[in-house]
């Protein structure tokens, strides 16, 4: 009997050799394909459900592999996977791509230390990888990767080729080197709870992980992870822009934070809310699960986008996006400044949002007056319509700057965006800023005020506004320093800076205190008192 020919392979082989072919063929340059040829090894009696993100991960690690470089022409060897748990992320990466790099691609001689939030789930992968290469199926076809009988123990084993898998728990990396640093899910739920233990994992992974690569230019760091806090591994790769090609495939499909790899790859979803592995997880699952894990759980884990328990005063969905190319025509525009003027990393940085307000959006009141003189049936109506002030994010900073640099940022943003007034707090660092302000500055057409707290805490100036955003009447364009404002606010208290939060809640308390910022209600009772009588056009609320 003859058989098809594929590839290097040709009719009248015998089966088994010819199976084992193809295997190899197949395997050589696709990840994805020697994943679905070995899963029966590594899961038996499971079977396999492939999913697109498969293929999506699988060509960004195969990137590493090949030592693609990318436009800026360095190495491409950073990378950071924010994925929901139950997606196959530490078979992909613990056990199918090492075993895919000593066997298929015929590069025994690379060195692994796979790191996780346990030593017993890194050694769990690294005894799931040892048997997989110890297996006849895998031998058979990559007879070259033959195990070291005196360093084969389940924290470490090593190859004749002299590459190793070495297990390890998140913070405890010490004396070996690696090509490949691959750390899943640095933090367990349970302690992305203490700031302690976030703290330390984060000084790990910033002061050691980079000092155990075999070489500094070439050898790569994958980190792969469910988002738990925001201030936890991913977090600080994010802030501190570390070079990392960020891959973030949250559970249902976010069009707003959806953007391409340093390779070029985007997530192919279309509709919002489209579920990323639905053969599975299908709806009624991802339902049930979001149910049980409850608002916090599910923003991290299954949406990569974590909010704090005990957060969340302010939502990210009460905050409209500006659509417009050009802000609208402000009334009235003011500035908060929270101010540290410090350069240590450890401290909070200086911070600055400038907010305008006008006319305008989607809701109205309309008054309407009937009048019946002398007794006629016939009734004489007038309608008066005005618009409903909101409130704009025009823009916002958050930098660490020495003293004269802050007051020399915080000039220009105030002659950038032609604020009226500038909001300080009255506290030491506050009211140094304030009287250099007024010194240098005191001929400019902006005010400058002290604002005094009156006791009242953080949290508590927050909750003094959020029924502002609750009803929508904040808008914020789609920039990436307006992202950094929300983060803030939908993280506050338990994110890791507050300086916009304290900067927003500045300005639009005192937009408040000062009558220009309004609730619909309020706005339509003012309205209601004020046009009581029909026969004169309405006085505009906010003369210029």
């Amino acid at each position: 009997m003859g058989y098809a020919k594929h590839s290097d392979v040709f009719l009248g082989e015998d089966p088994d050799d010819l199976l084992i072919k193809l295997d190899r063929s197949d395997c050589k340059d696709s990840l994805s394909s020697f994943i679905r040829a070995a899963w029966h090894i590594v899961e038996p009696g499971q079977q396999y459900h492939h999913g697109w993100h498969v293929d999506f991960l699988c060509e960004s690690l195969e990137a590493i592999s090949y030592g693609t470089t990318i436009e800026d022409g360095s190495l491409y060897n950073r990378l950071l996977i924010n994925i929901p748990p139950g997606m196959m992320k530490s078979l992909l990466t613990n056990v199918f791509f090492p075993a895919w790099e000593w066997g298929p691609r015929n590069m025994p001689h690379l060195r692994y230390i796979c790191a996780s939030h346990s030593q017993e789930l890194a050694i769990r992968d690294g005894l799931r990888m040892r048997r997989l290469i110890e297996s006849d199926w895998y031998r058979a076809r990559w007879p070259h990767v033959v195990i070291q009988r005196d360093q084969n123990q389940k924290q470490k084993f090593e190859n004749t080729a002299l590459g190793f898998r070495q297990c390890a728990a998140a913070g405890s990396i010490t004396g070996a080197r690696a090509d490949r640093v691959i750390i899943d899910d640095p933090l367990s739920v349970q302690d992305a709870m203490s700031d302690q233990i976030k703290e330390s994992t984060n000084t790990w992974f910033l002061e050691a992980v980079p000092t155990r690569l075999v070489n500094p230019t070439e050898s790569a760091i994958i980190v792969i992870m469910q988002r738990l806090a925001e201030n936890d591994v991913s977090g600080v790769i994010i802030e501190k822009d570390l070079g990392y090609d960020h891959i973030m495939l949250p559970m249902r499909y976010d069009p707003s934070r959806a953007a391409p790899t340093l390779l070029g790859l985007e997530d192919p979803r279309s509709e919002e809310g489209e579920l990323l592995f639905p053969s599975r997880f299908p709806e009624s699952v991802v339902d049930r699960d979001e149910k049980i894990m409850g608002p916090w759980a599910t923003a991290g884990q299954f949406q990569q986008s974590p909010e704090p328990r005990g957060g969340g005063v302010i939502k990210r969905e009460w905050i409209p996006i500006w659509e417009r190319e050009s802000y609208p025509p402000f009334d009235f525009v003011i500035a908060a400044v929270d101010g540290a003027y410090t350069t240590k990393q450890e401290n909070d940085p200086s911070a600055m949002t400038v907010w305008g307000i006008w006319t305008g959006g989607d809701q109205t009141a309309q008054i309407t007056r009937a009048l019946t003189p002398g007794g006629i049936e016939a009734a004489l109506e007038r309608t008066y319509t005005q618009e409903h002030p909101k409130v704009m994010l025009m823009y916002a900073w958050a930098e660490r700057l020495e003293f004269h640099e802050l007051v020399e940022k915080v000039q220009e943003t105030m002659s950038r965006y032609q604020v009226d007034k500038l909001l300080i707090e009255n506290k030491a660092t506050g009211i140094s800023i304030a009287q250099e302000m007024r010194r240098l500055y005191g001929k400019e057409e902006f005010g400058v005020q002290l604002i005094d707290p009156k006791g009242q805490d953080k949290l508590a100036r927050l909750y003094s506004i959020q029924h502002i955003f609750a009803e929508g009447l904040v808008y914020a364009p789609d920039r990436t320093w307006a992202d950094m404002v929300i983060n803030q606010l939908a993280t506050f208290p338990k994110g890791r800076h507050d300086d916009l939060v304290d900067t927003t809640s500045m300005a639009l308390r005192h937009l408040r205190d000062i009558g220009l910022l309004v609730r619909g209600a309020e706005w339509t009772a003012e309205l209601d008192g004020d046009r009581m009588h029909i026969g004169s056009a309405p006085e505009p609320l906010y003369p210029v």
